[in-house]
């Protein structure tokens, strides 16, 4: 537990039933960070796979959705196997981030998956508009929203895999300690 002055008296502040320590922070929230590099990790594995099929480099494939590996499967799937690990995997935390990966990756292989779809065919109906149809100069949807099931197993296999390694790595780090 945390203790905090306000005027003449003492308050004190609990998180979750565990206590606050100094050395806590956002740069040793090993969930945070394992979800955030397994989302790096796949943006870059799509910006690299992205520059060898075309040879050219397209920056927004560092930041875009849609594409192999899932960058939101592997997001969701890191902090999930990273909360387990660090909060239980019994746990009412631990629960909730693998609801959160299970509704991430449904949609991103149904609603977001379609929407791509409906987004390609419409597309094609704007380019055979003849030149003076008032939507003949309307910009393109985009068309790469979703993604196919191998592309949300593979994210999300690369989630897992970071978040295990991470944990690894943490293990090691302190036991050297």
């Amino acid at each position: 537990m945390a203790e905090m002055a306000i005027g003449s008296s003492t308050t004190t502040i609990q998180n979750s039933g565990a206590a606050l320590s100094s050395s806590e922070s956002i740069l040793t929230n090993y969930p945070l960070i394992s979800a955030f590099l397994a989302f790096a990790i796949a943006q870059s594995i799509k910006f690299f796979t992205s520059w060898y099929k075309e040879r050219r480099w397209d920056l927004k494939q560092l930041v875009g959705s849609g594409g192999m590996p899932s960058s939101h499967s592997s997001t969701v799937a890191a902090l999930a196997m990273a909360v387990g690990f660090q909060e239980g995997f019994g746990g009412s935390l631990f629960s909730i981030a693998l609801i959160l990966a299970c509704v991430v990756m449904y949609d991103a292989t149904g609603v977001r998956l379609q929407a791509g779809r409906q987004a390609e065919v419409l597309n094609q109906i704007l380019y055979e508009l003849p030149a003076e149809h008032p939507l003949s100069e309307s910009r393109p949807l985009r068309e790469l929203l979703g993604h196919t099931p191998p592309q949300v197993i593979a994210g999300g296999l690369l989630g897992l895999v970071t978040a295990v390694v991470g944990h690894l790595i943490t293990i090691l780090t302190t036991s050297r300690s």
